[in-house]
């Protein structure tokens, strides 16, 4: 048997404008996605065939970055489904884990670049935002140019992503889930439609890639006060483009009055904000109050882990 997790993850800084190579940054979540895999007479997925409605992530990773006979292939979250907190991304890598760990041991950069494939090739479009954040650990900044700490590089395309270890100050934060899914690439495609078709657009991601410069500054001075001001700004920003949402809202106001900072986190649209504070009881209280489901998390610095083996039976 292989066993492999991956984290959670928030986006902190630079959702949707890091698609159109702006920088993004993202932590990984003290909540995990767990797989165990064996050998089995026939490919299936929590006891489940390997369909396509069901197992998208599951069936292109074993279609095409795993040769060999059936898998089965059992999961376990922590990570609430279509909250915005990269359950697809914990799964794509614990999967992009599992099959390295099969092919002789796990590689993080390699990981990471199998991870994106999947989450790229099953959505359509995306960034490895995610799924880097998920298979490093920690926190990462997602660059176009390439700085300090380098971790690895992604390319699609004709766009390359660098990707970085970000130092993250100590921090508490609160996730509040707002209970109504968050489908990425239906709001992928609503901001690259009006990315397509407004100026004004294509400014508000200007702008959001320039704050995101802002908020690594802050982060590195360990400001917790500008980088709450900045979180606030950018969630102005992400409901010009149109990925707010009034459930949303209502949870980042409630967590307004005990916060440095907070906003939506992921696609939008649904899913969950996050809250920066210094009080998480009150916040979470407060986004319970107003029909939310609070998680108070920490950073976790353990990214992607596989171990184990499969016996192939001479194959």
């Amino acid at each position: 048997m292989i066993e492999a997790s991956s984290p959670a993850k928030a986006i902190l800084f630079g959702e949707h404008a890091v698609v159109y190579g702006k920088p993004a940054i993202a932590v990984a979540l003290d909540r995990r996605m767990v797989i165990r895999v064996v050998r089995s007479e026939r490919f299936s997925v929590d006891r489940r065939p390997l369909t396509i409605r069901r197992n998208r992530y599951a069936r292109w990773a074993l279609e095409n970055l795993y040769d060999g006979p059936p898998l089965a292939v059992t999961t376990s979250s922590s990570i609430p489904s279509a909250s915005g907190l990269g359950s697809s991304a914990a799964l794509s890598c614990s999967i992009a884990g599992a099959i390295g760990q099969i092919n002789g041991g796990i590689s993080n950069e390699r990981c990471a670049g199998d991870a994106f494939e999947i989450e790229y090739n099953v959505q359509g479009r995306a960034s490895p935002t995610d799924t880097s954040a998920s298979t490093h650990g920690g926190g990462i900044l997602v660059s176009s140019r390439e700085e300090d700490e380098r971790l690895w590089s992604l390319s699609k395309g004709d766009r390359t992503w660098h990707v970085h270890n970000l130092s993250i100050p100590p921090m508490t934060l609160v996730v509040g889930f707002t209970r109504r899914p968050s489908v990425t690439p239906i709001q992928v495609e609503k901001v690259a439609n009006f990315y397509t078709k407004s100026g004004f657009a294509r400014e508000t991601i200007e702008e959001i890639g320039d704050l995101v410069w802002d908020a690594v500054k802050a982060l590195k001075d360990r400001d917790l006060v500008r980088v709450g001001g900045l979180m606030n700004r950018n969630n102005s920003l992400l409901t010009i483009l149109g990925v707010n949402s009034k459930e949303l809202q209502k949870l980042k106001d409630a967590a307004a009055p005990h916060s440095y900072g907070a906003k939506l986190t992921g696609a939008g649209g649904g899913g969950s904000m996050i809250a920066l504070t210094d009080h998480p009881k009150k916040v979470a209280a407060s986004i319970e109050r107003r029909g939310g489901v609070p998680f108070i998390v920490s950073i976790s610095e353990r990214g992607v882990s596989a171990s184990g083996g499969v016996d192939h039976g001479g194959n």
